[in-house]
């Protein structure tokens, strides 16, 4: 492919914007478990709608063989990560690329010379775009789809990617929990204990009604709880209401919860059902006769038979006291109720040990690890 290859930076026009994501087209044909974003979603992350942009850069590249699009790859600058992280990094993401070295190593090339041309001294990825969105290139647990919000790629980019130098900066774990052998009445004992340990604390479910109110609480909750995590980025304001803009649509009652006591937000869950069983068939379209399927879900009127735990934390001096089994008791609760059998806790930090011990009491297992990478630039 060599020969032919050529590397096409692109302006962030809307005809762009479509280019570029129709790259994922061409690498997934005939796998059976990719899930196509919805494509109308997606492309607003690209937009100046997107508040990242306040803060943030964000170049596009696509590799061009034989006239046909057959990789891509972005490169992001967050100056806010920066500052806060004090460090001088780049990320990349978006990544897509048929399993050519030529490719993709022309494609790496573009962002590692952007990167550096703005002062990057290191360069970390998959981010799409931030760890604030879905990241982590998978490395092990190609045996079943995605759920919502995950990432998801053919086996040979581990080998794409470490051989553009990259080496593991961090793994990001998903557990999978057996919702009907969740020991569940254990977990009712320890969150019945919770609560007489805690009366000042209540718990609330956040509703589609109440999420304007209990946004700002949301907010206070997640830029604390995760302060000290690692690569961990406070969520502007305007990026919180811009996340919460996208998936207010989905939320369902009895998945999102907070705890808080009479003077402050103390924690947050959030849980969705897992729509990918439901946007497979649309391949990333919303104008198709399949939307007939999916707008129950939309509508409430049915939900999967998954779900996802994407969100759970607390301030940090009350962490390991019980708050989170409440939560997650509760949750479950919801969930079996509405016929959920499964659902996907991710991701988790690999050293993230408290978090980890906790899903294995519920019943988790690891069954899915993405991995995030870096190399000097």
């Amino acid at each position: 492919m060599e020969n032919n290859l050529e590397i096409i930076a692109l302006p962030r026009t809307p005809r762009n914007v479509r280019r570029f994501l129709n790259v994922s087209y061409r690498v997934y044909d005939g796998d059976p478990h990719w899930v196509a974003p919805l494509l109308s979603d997606l492309k607003r992350v690209f937009t100046e709608e997107n508040p990242l942009f306040a803060h943030a850069e964000l170049a596009l590249w696509v590799a061009v063989a034989g006239g046909r699009d057959v990789g891509r790859i972005a490169g992001v600058i967050d100056h806010n990560f920066n500052r806060v992280q004090h460090e001088d990094a780049a990320f990349f993401g978006f990544f897509e690329c048929v399993n050519d070295a030529a490719a993709s190593r022309a494609l790496f090339a573009a962002a590692l010379t952007w990167a550096r041309g703005r002062g990057a001294r290191k360069i970390l990825g998959p981010m799409n775009p931030t760890a604030n969105d879905e990241c982590g290139l998978l490395v092990d647990g190609f045996d079943s789809p995605p759920v919502f919000m995950m990432t998801y790629n053919p086996r040979y980019y581990e080998a794409l990617v470490t051989a553009e130098g990259f080496r593991k900066a961090k793994d990001l774990l998903a557990f999978a929990v057996d919702v009907p052998r969740c020991p569940l009445d254990r977990l009712a004992r320890i969150a019945e204990k919770t609560r007489r340990r805690h009366p000042e604390l209540t718990f609330t479910p956040v509703r589609k009604a109440t999420l304007v109110r209990d946004l700002v609480k949301v907010k206070e909750v997640y830029n604390t709880a995760w302060e000290a995590n690692w690569g961990f980025v406070p969520m502007t304001d305007a990026e919180i209401d811009f996340m919460a803009d996208r998936l207010k649509p989905l939320l369902v009652e009895g998945l999102v919860w907070l705890a808080e006591t009479p003077t402050e937000p103390v924690g947050f869950m959030l849980a969705l059902p897992d729509f990918n069983l439901a946007l497979k068939p649309l391949r990333g379209k919303l104008l198709t006769p399949r939307i007939l399927g999916f707008l129950p879900y939309v509508l409430g009127r049915k939900c999967p038979p998954a779900c996802r735990v994407i969100t759970l934390g607390m301030k940090a001096k009350y962490r390991n006291q019980g708050l989170e089994a409440v939560m997650l008791t509760e949750g479950f609760k919801v969930g079996i109720k509405a016929g959920i059998k499964f659902a996907e806790a991710s991701w988790i930090l690999e050293d993230n040990t408290a978090m980890c011990r906790l899903m294995e009491v519920f019943g988790g297992r690891v069954y899915k690890t993405y991995r995030l990478y870096e190399r000097e630039v």
